[in-house]
């Protein structure tokens, strides 16, 4: 009993830590101290197979990225390919699931499936043979990742499509739509599955595949069946909350021999207690799940599964209801759960765990490990015995080949924006990543532009991330490019955006594109004008074959009375230059998305601010990925950050601002956390309509920021249109459409590649 409240007190910690982490740590860079990485390049076993290095290539949800028939198609087994010539030792896909036609959220309309699937058809095998081929060619083992299935977390459209509930553990609400309930699977259901789970993993067997990796952490259903939170079954064999994941890998071992690898992931506790504390018992959706499960029970069923036949785990925290945990977000700090795999790890040895073939069961550290100097202080230290890599393989697939030459500083660094890994197939697209245009495009896109057979004169206008970008990649076509800047530095937004503690991982990439420069620089096709701010006239006069466009946003006017006072600024001036506020200890910013927010962080954990939300809007951050919106919101809150949702500013005066806010009860908590903001195309029938219960309220107010009104910056781009002072004029990055790292990088290449 004293070593589980010992360790729950530990987890409370842990997640506490979360929000004011960079007072007790740096952040990280891409270093190569601890080279050579020998720890980090030396084999390890897997019940009976070696793999080459300590490096696991993450599931990532490939979804989208086969046929609809859930074959891998070349476009998935490119992916993977890609990733295993990078040089990492295991690979592992993202989930596939066994329970067509169980659980109605794991299909679309007339069998249909986002999801890849091993299942239904020789055709779907095929494409897995494909791919273990493509991996094993390049030195790689992989692991397939099946799921029983989503539970309630699964899309509640099947209630729409086919009439059905989604299904969990018990009677629990579906996490997007709280007021949908998810009926119990019965146990005849629930076996079938564990059937289908067996022979998964006999085919993937078959398929060459070198083993298989449950998924049984984030809330999937397979948590849902293995944690109290949310199996509260009274009668029959599954209200045993091991039993269903107990009997699942017996039935595994049973189709696959004892010598065929099982690796299982786990998260030590869904984190909601130490989360939300007393707060759970008043969230409706969230009240049923507060006896989760505990530390010591988590390692109790680790233990047991071993004996059932599991040889590996990775392990993390969190679920769906707190998604920054089991997802963290660029503002999360590196290494974020190495406390919680040297538990297991100290555990595993205390009691003398050994797999059923007589090995180690080796414990797979995860969350923000893509800095090899920490990676391979990690493994040293014996905090884990390997190191998983997820978003760090979208960014560079390369990581693993480039850290073992000790070449750290090529390294594409991941940003952990979410944007395009997650928000952007949440959204209704497929796993891509921000900073490397090529990802889940390796089967169109070569990893060597061809050269342009026509070489062109061309100047290119701004040196952020769009910029630069372009650049080099119109350097690789072998054209002569200028780059013109106007400012005094290279990273154009990014230079704002990097500047709070928490977004250290957007100031690694700025330097990393200022290290491209660079390497730029020594090709005499390349030139950079910093502090240059061109004109029509000196782009006429250089006769430019071609001229792109990359000049980024612009602020609006804002029309609020007061806005231009002498105690007003914008985000990007505060961020640029902090001693704005200095003197100013109560500030209001006026606007609750990402950038308003971020700022708000920054000011009151950095500064000591007592800061002020104010936004229209019902909600924050709507347009940011749920795991980075949660992380922010929640510990803005914790600090005491004051938010004013459905609320409009209508003047701006000395020491205070007059708002109108609507204080009906109607209006939603702007610190939802435990719930996501729906798509705009996805409408929720059940949402309750706001009502409108305006007053006036002044806010005391030292300085206001406004944090809203970027528009693009397209007037110079319409203006070299207009006179036609190129043959060829192209707009790209923000100043065509304003958006995130994301975009900006994705259109500089596709337009640049084909120059």
């Amino acid at each position: 009993m004293q070593e589980n409240k010992q360790n729950e007190r530990v987890l409370k910690e842990i997640t506490a830590n979360f929000g004011d982490w960079f007072n007790h740590q740096n952040a990280p860079e891409m270093t190569n101290k601890l080279y050579p990485y020998t720890k980090m390049f030396s084999p390890i076993k897997i019940n009976k197979l070696k793999i080459k290095n300590r490096l696991v290539m993450g599931p990532m949800g490939n979804i989208s990225m086969c046929e609809e028939t859930g074959r891998p198609n070349h476009q998935m087994i490119s992916y993977f390919e890609e990733r295993a010539r990078g040089g990492v030792g295991l690979i592992t896909t993202g989930l596939v699931p066994v329970s067509h036609g169980i659980d109605p959220t794991v299909t679309e309309l007339h069998n249909l499936s986002y999801f890849p699937r091993i299942d239904k058809s020789r055709t779907n095998f095929a494409g897995w043979r494909d791919l273990s081929y493509a991996c094993h060619s390049n030195g790689a083992h992989v692991f397939i990742q099946l799921t029983p299935g989503l539970g309630r977390v699964g899309n509640p459209q099947c209630l729409l499509n086919s009439f059905k509930l989604p299904v969990s553990a018990s009677w629990n609400p579906n996490y997007y739509m709280s007021a949908i309930p998810c009926r119990p699977l019965s146990n005849g259901a629930l076996k079938k599955i564990i059937k289908r789970t067996g022979q998964a993993a006999a085919d993937a067997k078959a398929a060459n595949i070198d083993g298989v990796y449950l998924h049984g952490h984030e809330g999937y259903l397979m948590e849902q069946l293995t944690n109290p939170a949310f199996n509260r079954r009274k009668m029959g064999h599954f209200a045993d909350w091991q039993a269903f994941g107990i009997d699942t890998i017996k039935q595994i071992r049973k189709r696959v021999g004892k010598n065929y690898p099982i690796m299982y992931r786990i998260d030590l506790s869904l984190a909601l207690n130490a989360t939300y504390g007393e707060k759970l018992s008043k969230i409706k959706s969230l009240r049923k799940f507060r006896h989760e499960r505990r530390v010591e029970e988590t390692l109790t069923y680790m233990a047991n599964l071993v004996k059932a036949g599991v040889d590996i785990f990775d392990v993390d925290l969190g679920c769906y209801d707190n998604w920054w945990l089991p997802h963290p977000p660029a503002t999360m700090p590196p290494g974020c759960f190495l406390e919680v795999s040297k538990l297991v790890k100290d555990y595993f040895k205390e009691i003398g765990l050994k797999s059923n073939v007589g090995e180690e069961v080796p414990v797979v550290a995860v969350g923000k490990l893509g800095y090899p100097d920490l990676a391979e202080k990690a493994l040293r230290e014996e905090m884990c015995d390997m190191v998983m890599l997820a978003r760090p393989l979208l960014a560079d697939p390369e990581w693993a080949n480039k850290a073992y030459s000790g070449n750290v500083k090529s390294i594409i660094p991941c940003i952990g924006c979410h944007e395009a890994c997650i928000k952007e197939f949440v959204e209704g697209g497929h796993p891509q990543c921000a900073v490397n245009p090529r990802t889940a495009f390796e089967f169109e896109f070569s990893k060597d532009i061809p050269e342009s057979p026509i070489k062109k004169k061309i100047a290119v206008i701004g040196a952020g991330p769009a910029g630069i970008v372009a650049s080099q990649t119109l350097i690789a076509r072998g054209h002569k490019v200028d780059l013109y800047e106007k400012s005094n530095v290279l990273g154009g937004m990014l230079n704002a955006a990097g500047k709070a503690k928490i977004k250290y991982e957007i100031e690694n990439y700025r330097k990393y594109l200022e290290s491209q420069v660079e390497e730029l620089k020594k090709n005499k096709q390349f030139s950079l004008f910093l502090k240059t701010n061109v004109t029509e006239e000196k782009l006429k006069s250089q006769n430019y074959d071609t001229i792109v466009v990359a000049t980024g946003t612009k602020q609006l006017p804002i029309n609020i009375e007061g806005a231009n006072g002498k105690n007003v600024a914008t985000a990007v001036d505060v961020y640029l230059n902090p001693d704005l506020v200095k003197n100013a200890q109560d500030i209001t910013i006026l606007g609750g998305g990402d950038n308003g927010c971020e700022l708000a962080y920054m000011l009151a954990y950095e500064y000591g601010k007592n800061v002020n939300i104010v936004d229209i809007a019902p909600n924050f951050m709507t347009h940011s990925c749920t795991a980075n919106r949660g992380h922010i919101l929640h510990y803005l809150e914790e600090i005491g950050v004051k938010a004013y949702n459905c609320t409009k500013t209508t003047k701006i005066e000395e020491g205070k601002i007059i708002v109108e806010q609507n204080v009906s009860k109607t209006v939603p908590n702007p610190y939802n956390t435990w719930a996501p903001v729906l798509p705009e195309n996805v409408e929720n029938p059940l949402a309750k309509k706001i009502k409108e219960q305006y007053e006036t309220k002044e806010i005391k107010t030292d300085y206001c920021i406004i944090a809203f009104g970027q528009v693009a910056n397209d007037d110079l781009y319409y203006s070299l249109q207009e006179k036609n002072i190129a043959k060829e004029i192209y707009n790209i990055g923000d100043s065509n459409r304003p958006g995130k790292v994301f975009t900006a990088v994705k259109t500089a290449y596709r337009k640049c590649r084909n120059i």
